[in-house]
């Protein structure tokens, strides 16, 4: 069981989609001899990775966001949605991982948050935006405050 489970989902070869799997790689490097600090990045969340959350004690979603302005880091708390017979199975959100969490292992972490950093360009590319290079040492302070908080149960 992890006390913090951070779960980055993107494709690298997408130029700025490819922030959570990099920011994953960060927080790898960054929580390497915390043993309570688990980390799991990949191209797209999958209805499995339910079991991993219902395990945690808090869980830090990270993705870009194609809804937000280039460059902006946001962190909201994600809440359990309910879960529709037939939901999408290759690509689920934070909110349906939560609800599937809850429903399947009646569980959920204490704290679930989304940090997202706003995509400049998904285009086919393996280099971030100009944007997104400016907001990365803003997005890796807040993830270390935040899983810092976390780890002594502060969030």
């Amino acid at each position: 069981m992890a006390r913090c489970l951070i779960l980055a989902c993107g494709n690298t070869l997408r130029s700025d989609d490819g922030i959570g799997p990099w920011l994953a790689e960060w927080a790898e490097e960054r929580f390497a001899s915390e043993p309570d600090v688990r980390v799991i990045a990949r191209q797209q969340w999958t209805p499995d990775l339910a079991e991993d959350i219902a395990g945690a004690e808090s869980v830090v979603f990270l993705d870009c966001s194609i809804g937000s302005a280039a460059g902006s880091v946001s962190m909201v708390e994600v809440r359990p949605c309910s879960v529709a017979q037939g939901f999408a199975t290759h690509h689920v959100g934070a909110t349906e991982l939560l609800g599937l969490a809850r429903d399947l292992y009646d569980s959920l972490p204490r704290t679930s948050l989304l940090l997202t950093i706003g995509a400049g360009s998904t285009e086919l590319s393996e280099t971030f935006s100009g944007a997104v290079l400016d907001a990365i040492p803003e997005a890796c302070a807040l993830l270390e405050r935040t899983v810092v908080e976390m780890l002594s149960g502060q969030a």
